[in-house]
Parts: C-alpha cells; structure tokens; sequence
C-alpha cells in the first residue's frame, strides 16, 4: 500500500473511486434524490480544483488506486473506497493518514459524516458537534458534523498507529 498526492493526471482515477463508491453504497442508506445529489456534488470541476490545491491523496495497491481521501484545512473530506476493495484496512489507512496529517497541523479533525461512515467515525472517538438537513431533488439529506481533537499522544495510540506498513 502507498499513500500519494493525486496529481491533475490522476482526476479520473480519483472520480472513478468517488462516484463509483457512492453509486453502490449511499442507494442502501439514502433517497434516490440524495444520492443523485452526492454524485452532483462531486463533479470533475470541484475534484480538479482540489487536486490543484494538493489536497487529493490517492491509495494505491499494487499501483492500482484503490481509495481516495480530500483534506482541506481542518476538514477530512471525500473519503472513498472502491465497494469490491473494502474490508481490507484500505479505508482505515486513509482514516489514519487524514488524521494525523490533519490534527497535527489543525489540532483537531472535523468530519461531514454520511450515513454510511457516521458509527465508523463514532469508534474512531469522534463527538457529534451539529446536525443538518437540505432539501435534495425532492429528498431530504442529513448529516452530522463531527469533531475529534488531536494531541500528540494519538501518533502511538489510533490516528497514524494503524499505518505501520504504509509508505507516505
């Protein structure tokens, strides 16, 4: 496994592993209409623009990309692993890299959790800091914004402990 950042080269890649993701999983938490709204969301023109501002890593498995996470600022954002790679630690390796790279420079790590992600994010210690709701091609879409602090300590005890094996 290596974690690197996505280059403009890799943005189909990238949207690939985002799109693909939320086409076989959200369906079995969310509306038709906010599932449609997540793949609106993440349209070529915002992952492009996060790749020029060097915040897109990519997974790679055996030069094969495999998962992909977004960080921005604080913000721990776009966290995807392809449905047939999953359960094979690929998304916690992203979790463990966006955490440290993250809380070491922001001090804290805050996530906008789907459905699918929130009891991951729950275990992984993060509190619930609000709660919100839009209107979505005739759907409603909830989400929870999380919150986990980062002290130094983490880098032996979860955010980075479970990386051992993977080069950044």
């Amino acid at each position: 496994m290596e974690i690197v950042k996505a280059g403009p080269a890799q943005l189909v890649e990238v949207a690939e592993i985002t799109r693909t993701t939320i086409a076989a999983v959200y369906p079995h938490f969310y509306p038709r209409g906010v599932v449609e709204f997540f793949l609106n969301w993440h349209k070529d023109e915002k992952i492009l623009a996060d790749i020029r501002a060097g915040e897109v890593f990519l997974l790679l498995d055996g030069g094969r990309a495999v998962g992909t996470v977004t960080l921005h600022e604080e913000k721990l954002t776009r966290l995807y692993v392809l449905p047939n790679c999953q359960g094979k630690g690929y998304g916690r390796a992203l979790l463990d890299y966006g955490e440290e790279a993250v809380g070491r420079a922001q001090g804290k790590i805050v996530v906008e959790a789907s459905l699918p992600a929130k009891g991951l994010y729950l275990r992984r210690g993060y509190r619930e800091t609000g709660f919100f709701t839009e209107e979505a091609y005739g759907d409603v879409l909830c989400w929870d914004v999380m919150e986990k602090r980062w002290t130094p300590e983490d880098e032996s005890a979860g955010g980075g402990a479970g990386c051992k094996g993977v080069n950044y």
